[in-house]
C-alpha cells in the first residue's frame, strides 16, 4: 500500500524539528555575563565552586558585574554541559562536600573571546537611580532634595575612600599600574571624584531652580 502524498514520515518529522532544536540549542548556549566572568576567571587557574565564589567576593565582583552565588553554580553547571568548562574531580580537602574543580577549555575561551566582540559592551549607558530622583525631585520638598543630596554626597565620599584603598591593595597585588582591574577602580574614582563636583554645584545651583520657561509636549502643536 503506497503512503499519501502529504504524509508525514519520520525522516520528515525529524527534518521539520531539526531547525527548532537548533535555535532552542542557541538559546539554552546564549552567554550570560555570569557565564563569561566564570570563563575568564576559570581560565586563570582551575578552582572548585566555592573557590570561585571567595574569590568573586574577594575581588567584589558586585561593584562591577551583577553575579550572585547562586548564579555562580548555575552558570558552572551550565558551561559544563556545553563544554565551555571541564569538570574533573580532585583528592584535595575543600570546604563542604565540593570534590569537582573545574578549568576553561579551549572552546570556552574562544567562545568569551568572541562574546567580547559583542558592540553592545560598548553602546551601553547606566540608568542611575539618583538620576531618576533628580528628573523626579522637583515634586520632593525642598527640606528633602537638601537631605537627599546630603546623602549622596556622604555615600560618594564613602565609595570614593573604599575604592581608594581596593586601588592600593590592587597596585601591591599586580605589581604595576598597567593592568585591567587599576584602569576599572580609577574609572571609578575618577566618576565618583567628578560627580562630587557636579553635586556641589547643584547643591549651591537649587535656590534658583524654576520651572520651563518655554514648555513643550507631545501631541501639541506649536504656536506661531
Amino acid at each position: 500500500m503506497k503512503r499519501k502524498a502529504n504524509a508525514e514520515t519520520p525522516s520528515t518529522l525529524r527534518s521539520a524539528e531539526a531547525p527548532k532544536r537548533t535555535v532552542r540549542a542557541r538559546r539554552e548556549l546564549a552567554l550570560t555575563t555570569p557565564d563569561l566572568v566564570l570563563l575568564s576567571l576559570l581560565a586563570e587557574r582551575a578552582m572548585h565552586g566555592y573557590q570561585a565564589n571567595l574569590e568573586l567576593e574577594r575581588r567584589e565582583i558586585r561593584d562591577w558585574a551583577n553575579l550572585s552565588r547562586p548564579q555562580v553554580y548555575y552558570s558552572l553547571e551550565k558551561l559544563a554541559r556545553a563544554g565551555l568548562i571541564r569538570r574533573f574531580e580532585t583528592g584535595e580537602p575543600v570546604a563542604g562536600p565540593e570534590r569537582s574543580t573545574f578549568e576553561t577549555t579551549a572552546k570556552g575561551r574562544a567562545a568569551l573571546a568572541h562574546a567580547l566582540e559583542r558592540e553592545e559592551w560598548t553602546t551601553q549607558r547606566e540608568r542611575p537611580a539618583f538620576l531618576t530622583w533628580l528628573g523626579l525631585s522637583w515634586q520632593a520638598t525642598q527640606k528633602t532634595v537638601q537631605q537627599q543630596l546630603r546623602r549622596r554626597g556622604e555615600f560618594l565620599k564613602r565609595e570614593l575612600a573604599r575604592e581608594k584603598e581596593t586601588l592600593d591593595s590592587i597596585v601591591k597585588e599586580v605589581g604595576h599600574p598597567h593592568h585591567e582591574a587599576v584602569w576599572m577602580v580609577s574609572l571609578m574614582i575618577e566618576q565618583f571624584e567628578t560627580e562630587l563636583k557636579w553635586l556641589k554645584r547643584v547643591a549651591h545651583e537649587m535656590k534658583w531652580r524654576a520651572p520651563a520657561r518655554n514648555p513643550e509636549y507631545a501631541g501639541e502643536e506649536k504656536k506661531v
